[in-house]
């Protein structure tokens, strides 16, 4: 029986088959947000085993693990005690994963990748964890190798404003590493002004800064400083992981008791927390538009529901969910605000709540006017929850309703790991067959020649264009 992942695997027409042969496929990858580890690009990490790499950082694979009923220790705490056993219970779970994305990954995966066109069960999880421990062990299957493999031309890690940055400068300094690698300005922590930890972070960011964190003015300063630290460093876009939208007005002086009350440890109510990110949200975004950075917004997310697993094993491991509260209403007002002041950046939204898809594919519609960026205000990419084949045709459907569908900048992997690219050629595929499907039934002319530009520049030129980057 051949193997399901074929040379025209999602593609359902014979226009979709030459969208994607003679166009979408041999596009280069700008990775515009990820979650990979600069350190271990520019050491060039070699991975011990399939599980140090495929298992070893992802929370949506131990999401089906444990929805098979596996328990924790034979997951999170089989990662270094027992690789072959988290292996093994992967292999368990996948063959249940019927119409989950994750299926599709896996198989592009061990295929790209390892050469692999075995399905993979608890009977094979030994054959093939041997065969995908020997391929790791040639040369070529480093972490630059495998970004070389993937055609990866730029990658923007996520950065805390503290951050020294050093594995940037030293993969730029790196004559042999082919990929460019930028930070992009990630301010969560200085944002999140009722999390814990918060006056221990404004004395890490005053250290950071060479600015005393004692109000809101200095904490504006501080953030610019390091704004413009990032820039230097070859920065061009900036990245935010909120809770919901929020626009609300604030005095300084109330702004300032807010502030203080939080350096003293108190409760923040969510109104004035959202107070708080309003006026620091609005001068990041000025800071923004004043160095041409492109301004990344993703919220919708509750985190870390759990509160006994958290306990357990801290945040990011797979006990997120979509919180139905993105106040997207909010939104416009918010990018209002910034435009009366010209100080509108390029902006990316992303919502985990697929019913917000529509709302802000309309809301940026009404932010599009300058002619200098084709595009300006962007619906993005299915995010997290919704980096699904269904997902990745409505998130289409809402952007070609409402706007330009030849102006989206297209895929990021939002990934820890360096075999996650394709997850771009997942998105291609579909792209493709979504494309083609319109000339199939008669709605677009049969032009494919025009049509595969359209999918090159939503595959690559468009995302080169919109961000500034140099290649």
């Amino acid at each position: 029986m051949a193997f399901f992942i074929n040379e025209d695997f999602l593609l359902k027409s014979p226009a979709a088959k030459t969208l994607y042969h003679q166009y979408a496929a041999k596009m280069p990858i700008i990775d515009y947000h990820c979650h990979v580890s600069p350190a271990d690009i520019a050491s060039d990490k070699r991975y011990n085993s399939i599980t140090d790499i495929w298992l070893g950082g992802d929370h949506y694979k131990w999401r089906l693990i444990r929805a098979n009923g596996t328990p924790e220790e034979e997951i999170t705490g089989a990662r270094e005690k027992d690789p072959f056993l988290l292996f093994k219970n992967f292999a368990a779970a996948l063959p249940k994963a019927i119409g989950n994305p994750v299926y599709h990954w896996t198989y592009l995966e061990l295929k790209r990748y390892f050469g692999i066109e075995k399905i993979l069960t608890p009977e094979t999880a030994g054959e093939i964890y041997d065969e995908c421990n020997r391929k790791l062990a040639e040369p070529g299957m480093s972490a630059r190798g495998l970004i070389d493999k993937s055609n990866v031309k730029l990658i923007c890690t996520t950065d805390d404003p503290t951050d020294d940055l050093r594995y940037h400068k030293q993969i730029a300094e790196d004559a042999a590493c082919k990929v460019k690698v930028l930070p992009a300005f990630r301010p969560d922590k200085a944002l999140n002004i009722e999390a814990g930890g918060f006056a221990e972070y404004m004395a890490k960011l005053s250290e950071a800064s060479g600015v005393a964190v004692k109000d809101i003015n200095t904490l504006c300063e501080a953030l610019g400083k390091r704004v413009e630290f990032f820039n230097q460093t070859g920065c061009r876009a900036s990245d935010h992981g909120l809770s919901g939208c929020c626009y609300e007005e604030a005095s300084s002086d109330e702004l300032d008791g807010i502030f203080q009350a939080a350096l003293r440890g108190e409760k923040i109510s969510p109104a004035d927390a959202d107070r708080y990110r309003t006026k620091v949200l609005l001068y990041l975004g000025e800071c923004y538009a004043k160095h041409n950075w492109v301004m990344e917004i993703h919220f919708g997310c509750a985190r870390n529901n759990s509160t006994k697993m958290f306990n357990r094993l801290g945040p990011d491991a797979g006990f997120d969910s979509m919180n139905g509260r993105g106040n997207v209403h909010k939104l416009p007002l918010f990018l209002d605000a910034l435009e009366k002041n010209n100080a509108l950046p390029r902006t990316v939204l992303f919502s985990l709540n697929p019913q917000d898809s529509e709302i802000i594919a309309s809301i940026a519609g009404c932010f599009m006017a300058d002619a200098n960026c084709p595009g300006k205000i962007q619906l993005g990419v299915p995010w997290w929850f919704n980096d699904v084949k269904s997902g990745m045709e409505k998130q289409l459907l809402d952007f070609a309703n409402s706007t330009l569908l030849g102006n989206f900048i297209g895929m990021l992997t939002d990934s820890r790991s360096f075999l996650s690219y394709t997850r771009h050629e997942y998105f291609r595929r579909i792209l493709c067959n979504f494309l083609g499907r319109l000339v199939e039934d008669g709605e677009y002319p049969d032009d494919l020649h025009y049509l595969g530009k359209v999918a090159e520049d939503i595959c690559y030129h468009n995302t080169a264009r919109f961000f500034g980057f140099t290649l």
